[in-house]
């Protein structure tokens, strides 16, 4: 081969070889778009990934700060295109590319669902006075968006505290009633002229009993932690009225009781403030059952 054909031979491979290289670039497609969230404002640095339905192979990039993305060089076919933020959740879709021609795909990323809570039928009680129901009252009672609520869980653990006080605070209440009511049915014996120390005795114990189960009841109630921006209404404040009446009669009543119990112990008739004992007795316990009733009863 002369150099003449030579050259010639090498100049007509060389155009070939650049004419199927320009072919394959032409048969190869450009896919691109924006990725949004629902508002139509762009996320930038979003990731996005373009998979190969047929083959698998993936191709991601990186949305740049105006929100747009671009992959050349894929070939004519189905692909599955995904975007995704962290804190935005995951968008995808599907699109068919053909040889050569670019294709546009815009994605619309929204925020990622909140993590569902238990949350209690609305009731005007909540979170003054514990409810009926097993479920605890959540901060939506209490009107806070659930963004707020997720922005706040020491706000939400303290509701989970004044509730489970309060809870304790109604069980030892009712538990009170017990010796409260056998302190007053002992109370008839109590004060006669012929009854023995043995009946005023087990009065007083009963009284005694009573008196420490109403202490530790109101500690509950006293020391469960307040939610700011609540406000008492309904039958909560009517129940915390009456705490003003039956709170110093339980004080009063054994105070008064006691010099009553040393007047009768030493042959004496019950005089002074001390004959008050019965009526405060009677004021305080008729308080503390309509105490109970007021969160006990809806009206």
């Amino acid at each position: 081969m002369n150099p003449k054909t030579a050259k010639l031979f090498f100049g007509v491979v060389l155009i070939c070889l650049i004419t199927a290289q320009l072919r394959a670039q032409d048969a190869q497609s450009t896919l691109s778009g924006t990725i949004t969230d629902s508002a139509g404002k762009v996320l930038s640095n979003a990731k996005v990934t373009v998979r190969n339905l047929s083959t698998g192979e993936s191709t991601e990039t990186l949305a740049d700060a105006a929100g747009l993305y671009s992959v050349s060089n894929l070939a004519a076919g189905d692909y599955e295109v995904s975007a995704a933020v962290e804190g935005m959740g995951t968008s995808a879709d599907k699109v068919s590319l053909s040889a050569g021609s670019p294709q546009t795909l815009n994605l619309t990323l929204r925020s990622a669902p909140a993590p569902q809570s238990p949350t209690t039928p609305p009731s005007e009680n909540l979170p003054n006075a514990p409810s009926t129901s097993k479920t605890e009252p959540s901060l939506e009672d209490l009107g806070f968006s659930k963004t707020e609520i997720q922005s706040n869980a020491a706000q939400q653990a303290l509701l989970d505290k004044r509730t489970h006080m309060l809870k304790v605070h109604q069980r030892m209440g009712l538990i009170t009633t017990v010796p409260l009511v056998a302190t007053l049915i002992t109370s008839l014996n109590a004060g006669g002229k012929n009854t023995g120390t043995a009946s005023r005795d087990l009065h007083v114990a009963l009284g005694a009993v009573t008196g420490d189960l109403y202490g530790i009841t109101a500690y509950y109630a006293i020391r469960a932690p307040r939610i700011p921006g609540t406000e008492t209404r309904g039958p909560i404040r009517l129940h915390k009225a009456l705490a003003w009446i039956h709170g110093p009669g339980m004080i009063l009543t054994p105070i008064l009781g006691a010099m009553a119990f040393d007047q009768k112990n030493n042959g004496e008739k019950v005089h002074g403030i001390a004959v008050a004992h019965s009526p405060v007795a009677i004021v305080t316990a008729g308080a503390y059952v309509a105490a109970l009733l007021s969160v006990s009863v809806k009206f």
